[in-house]
Formats: C-alpha cells, sequence, structure tokens
C-alpha cells in the first residue's frame, strides 16, 4: 500500500480520528508538559541531577517524536510511532526500575522515574494503550487478496 496521508485501519476510518485524536491530544499535552519541565531543569539546576534532568529531556524528545507520528496516518509514521512509543514503554520500565533500585542516581524526579508516581503514572499506562492502539488500527489485508498474492 501507497505510504499516503489518508490510509486508513481496519474500519476505514483515518487512524488519527476518533479515539486516536485522543490519543494524540494526551501525547501532545505531555510533550509539552515534559518539555517545560525538562527545560527547567536543565535550564536551572543542571549541575544538582544531570542524569535525571537529560532523561526528562529524552523522555520530551519521545512524547514529541510521537505525537507528530500518531498524529499522521501514512505507513512511515506508524513505523516511526510503532518505534517511539515501544521505546518509551521500554523508557518508563528501565527508568522506573532504576529510580526505584537506585534512589540516588535520581536526586529529583523525572517524568518516567518510579513509573510516572509524579504524573499518576500515565506514562506507565500510556504506552500500553498506544501500543494497543497501533495494534488495533493496524491495516488488515482481506483474505482473498493474501491468497491471491501467494499463488
Amino acid at each position: 500500500m501507497a505510504d499516503t496521508p489518508t490510509s486508513t485501519g481496519p474500519a476505514g476510518k483515518p487512524l488519527n480520528r476518533g479515539f486516536g485524536r485522543v490519543l494524540v491530544f494526551v501525547y501532545g499535552v505531555f510533550a509539552l508538559s515534559a518539555s517545560a519541565r525538562a527545560g527547567v531543569q536543565i535550564g536551572t539546576k543542571f549541575s544538582e541531577a544531570p542524569l535525571a534532568y537529560s532523561l526528562s529531556a529524552l523522555a520530551a524528545l519521545v512524547y514529541i517524536v510521537a505525537t507528530v507520528a500518531l498524529a499522521r496516518s501514512s505507513a512511515t509514521s506508524r513505523r516511526v510511532a510503532w518505534f517511539a512509543v515501544g521505546f518509551e514503554l521500554l523508557g518508563v520500565l528501565a527508568v522506573g526500575t532504576a529510580s526505584l533500585v537506585d534512589g540516588k542516581a535520581f536526586p529529583d524526579a523525572t517524568v518516567w522515574s518510579d513509573y510516572g508516581q509524579g504524573y499518576g503514572y500515565v506514562p506507565l499506562v500510556l504506552p500500553f494503550i498506544g501500543l494497543f492502539w497501533l495494534w488495533r488500527t493496524k491495516r488488515h489485508q482481506p483474505v482473498a487478496e493474501t491468497t491471491a498474492a501467494k499463488g
């Protein structure tokens, strides 16, 4: 299928409509809040917790990429969204675990520390929802086309 901005999911609706639009909005809010947090942290007290503040900036970047990728419906943007949301899940699990195991390495919180406790654990739940949405809206080829392509 061509890489067009009008690619659709199994129901024939654009992927960034309905619940997808809500998901893009939530990712956009996290992109803005994580960017603002990282900007303030890095700009005012970077030397106090460089690892934590760098991870806040990384989280912000991931949320920005995920927001843009989820807002578009092209095949390329879907691949980028899979990567960004998957990376987000790995990041929140790794940083969440590391912040609990070695709290001294995280003298100040990041978006992902303590599995996103400071954000009501939304950073922990959001990538699962994002991955489910990407899986749920993946393009399906009708059985006849799949069989004909093999023959």
